[in-house]
Order: structure tokens, then C-alpha cells, then sequence
């Protein structure tokens, strides 16, 4: 066991733990409030979840990579199956009380499986994209791997979730981009979603199916492809209020805050002003921890979950953040280099899918707290409260962890040889 010890990636490691360290002591300061509520003592639930994630880690650890492959399709059957089930007897929290996130008996909330389910995803996709003897070329060449991740991120969009469906977008253009599908087929792929966000905008829209036409003639897709892209770009034009209209208030209500959030300042667009104060009034150096004035009034919303990096700008100003964000660059950096040097092709999608599920919430959180990007309730790797997402986090890791040392023992077989 120590010699296995040894052999782990220590940089990974390093990263990892100086970041569940980092959100461990944040967490604390952000029940340092004024008026003592729950979140006073959330910091010592979160450290007991540390604890049974490192347990989880190491058996995870333990399984090697082609265990894992071959368990691949029974992972992502149960991850369905909870997703499924979530819609029948799952309720919201906080302020997604009006959904159906969390798996819940007895009144007890037991976590997202939403959360696992982007784990399940990165293993399919990984499983699938490493059998094919070519990189995708086409838009047929896409439709499996669009449906594994699609699927479940209808599930999680029907929950409604909007910003884990979001992530399970992001996961399969990253691992595509990965298994090697080129740049153009990409953007053609995801023009639909661009084409029905820009449709709000008359003027946006037309500018956007101008441009769509010309990269058309420039990339010479087949003629069907051509004609499928324009009409799925037309029709996401057509569906635009209706999908609309489909999405929950709270939703409407901080897309609406994210273009102006001082049109409803006391309600919609109140999360992103307060976060807006609390960074900007950190400064350099920050008013202190535990002493952030708009944490301890209660003026900053969620700041134990979708909040908790606002904590950080207040209190430790530029400097914290800065540490944070550099924290968060040597884990991206160490699992690319790991899922570079990967033996093979599933070890290293599994790697590079992990990356990508961190570097979308890290993009999406630090950007909605000062308002570059829509509120959608997107936790902080190792810093946002909650079992279900550090459990998911850890296990990514754990999973890279392994992938490292067969890559090294690898190494010192060909060295041997």
C-alpha cells in the first residue's frame, strides 16, 4: 500500500488537496455570519464528506482502468436509471426549490445524481470514442456520441437543471475535441445551440445565418449536411420562445439578471449585485478572513455553494483569488499532461472528459459571481457545499490518479525491456 502511496502523481495530489484545504477553510469563514445560521457548522459536514471521499477515492483507485471500461455500460445504465428516478420522487433545495435535483427518503436528502451521472457520461463517451478507428468526420459520425451525453442531459434538463445539462454539452465537445473531430465539424455541430440563444435577437439571429452560409460554402460539408445544419439553425429560430417559455421562472428570472441585473436589483438581480459588491469591495488584499461585511450582513446569497468564491474575492482580496485560480490551473494542467501520456486511448479520453467537467464548472462559477456568465446554480470544485459533487470530483481524480501510475509502471517496463 505505501509503495502504491509513492507512486501517486504527486502534483495531482498536491493540487488537489491544497484545494480541499483551501474551500475547507472558506467554508468556514462563510458561516461566520453575524446572525449564527446552519451554515456556522456546514464546514464540519463538508470535512466528514472529505473523509468518506478519500475512502471512495482509494477503492476507486484500486479498480484499473480496464475494470472500469468493461463495468462502463452497467454505470451508465444506473446513472440513468436514478436520473429517471429523480423526476418521480425528487425535490429542489435552496433556490431551486421548485425542482427535482436531489434523490430524496424520509425527508432526507441523499444527493444529485446528476452529479454522478457526468461521470457516467465521460465513461461512455470514453468507451465508445476508443473503439473507432478514425476521429468523427461527419454529422452521422456524431449521433452516438450526441445521444450518450444527450440523453441524460434531457433528463437533468427536464428536472429542470439548466446548468448541469450545460455541463453535459461541454463534456462531449471537449472529448470530441479530444478523440481528435475537427475544429469546423465542431462549430457546425453546435450551431443549432447558437443559432436558438441568438434567436432572442432578430438582428443577431440573421447576422448569425449570414454567417452560418459562409462558413457553409468555405468547409464544403455533403450537401445534406449543409441543408440538416441550416434547417436545425432555422428551427432553433422558430423554438426559441417556446423554449422560452418552457423554462422554469427562476431560470427566466436570472437569464433576465445576467443581460440587466438592475432591472429587478431586489429580487432577480439580487444574487449577481451582491456578488458584484463582495468582490469588488476585497480589493487588493481583501477585508480579512471571516471579516467580509457582505457575508456577515447576509447580503451575499448561497455563500456556501453557488456563492462561496465571492467569499474569497471579499475577504482575501485579489491575492486569494489569484491563489485559487492558479490552484485550479495546476489541476487542469496536471490532468492534461496525465491524460497526454496515458497508455491508452479510453484511459485518456476518461482523463481529458475529467478535465473538461472541471474546467466547465470552474468557467461557469467564477463567471456568474461577477456576472460574465448566467446564474445556474454550478458548484466550485472542492469548494461549494455538497456531498454529491466532492464525491463525483474525487472519484475523477481518482481515476486519474490511476491512469498516472499504470502510465508510469508502463514506463519502467519499457525501461526494463
Amino acid at each position: 500500500m505505501l509503495s502504491r502511496v509513492r507512486q501517486l502523481d504527486k502534483a495531482l495530489v498536491a493540487s488537489v488537496g491544497l484545494l480541499a484545504l483551501y474551500g475547507l477553510a472558506t467554508l468556514y469563514s462563510a458561516g461566520q455570519t453575524d446572525v449564527p445560521t446552519f451554515v456556522a457548522t456546514i464546514w464540519q459536514r463538508q470535512l466528514i464528506w472529505l473523509g468518506l471521499c478519500l475512502i471512495v477515492a482509494w477503492i476507486t483507485f484500486r479498480t484499473s482502468p480496464r475494470m472500469l471500461e468493461w463495468a462502463t455500460p452497467y454505470v451508465y445504465g444506473i446513472a440513468l436509471f436514478l436520473l429517471l428516478l429523480t423526476l418521480f420522487i425528487g425535490t429542489g433545495a435552496g433556490t431551486a426549490a421548485g425542482s427535482k435535483s436531489w434523490i430524496a427518503i424520509g425527508g432526507h436528502r441523499f444527493g444529485q445524481p446528476a452529479e454522478l451521472a457526468k461521470l457516467a457520461v465521460i465513461l461512455m463517451l470514453a468507451r465508445w470514442l476508443a473503439t473507432l478507428r478514425e476521429p468523427p468526420s461527419m454529422l452521422r459520425d456524431l449521433i452516438v456520441p450526441g445521444l450518450i451525453a444527450g440523453v441524460p442531459g434531457l433528463l437533468v434538463l427536464k428536472q429542470p437543471d439548466l446548468g448541469s445539462a450545460i455541463v453535459f454539452a461541454a463534456i462531449l465537445f471537449f472529448m470530441l475535441f479530444w478523440a481528435g473531430t475537427k475544429f469546423s465539424l465542431l462549430v457546425l455541430a453546435a450551431s443549432p445551440v447558437i443559432g436558438l440563444v441568438l434567436a432572442f435577437s432578430t438582428v443577431a439571429w440573421g447576422v448569425w445565418i449570414a454567417v452560418l452560409a459562409g462558413l457553409l460554402i468555405w468547409w464544403r460539408p455533403y450537401l445534406w449536411e449543409g441543408f440538416a445544419i441550416m434547417a436545425l439553425n432555422v428551427l432553433g429560430g422558430v423554438l426559441a420562445l417556446p423554449f422560452w417559455n418552457r423554462l422554469a421562472p427562476y431560470q427566466q428570472n436570472r437569464l433576465l439578471a445576467f443581460l440587466n441585473p438592475d432591472v429587478d436589483p431586489r429580487a432577480a438581480g439580487w444574487h449577481v449585485i451582491q456578488s458584484k459588491v463582495a468582490v469588488g469591495s476585497g480589493g487588493l488584499l481583501g477585508k480579512g478572513f471571516t471579516e467580509g461585511t457582505q457575508k456577515r450582513l447576509a447580503f451575499l446569497p448561497a455563500q456556501h455553494t453557488d456563492f462561496i468564491f465571492s467569499v474569497v474575492g471579499e475577504e482575501l482580496g485579489f491575492v486569494g483569488v489569484l491563489v485559487a485560480l492558479c490552484l485550479f490551473a495546476w489541476m487542469l494542467f496536471c490532468l492534461l499532461r496525465i491524460a497526454r501520456k496515458a497508455t491508452d486511448p479510453f484511459s485518456s479520453l476518461c482523463v481529458f472528459g475529467i478535465a473538461g467537467l472541471f474546467f466547465t464548472h470552474i468557467f461557469e462559477n467564477v463567471g456568474m459571481t461577477i456576472n460574465l456568465m448566467p446564474i445556474t446554480g454550478i458548484p466550485l470544485p472542492f469548494f461549494s457545499y455538497g456531498g454529491s459533487f466532492l464525491l463525483a470530483c474525487s472519484i475523477g481524480v481518482a481515476i486519474a490518479l490511476r491512469v498516472a501510475w499504470e502510465s508510469r509502471l508502463s514506463g519502467y517496463a519499457e525501461l526494463g525491456q
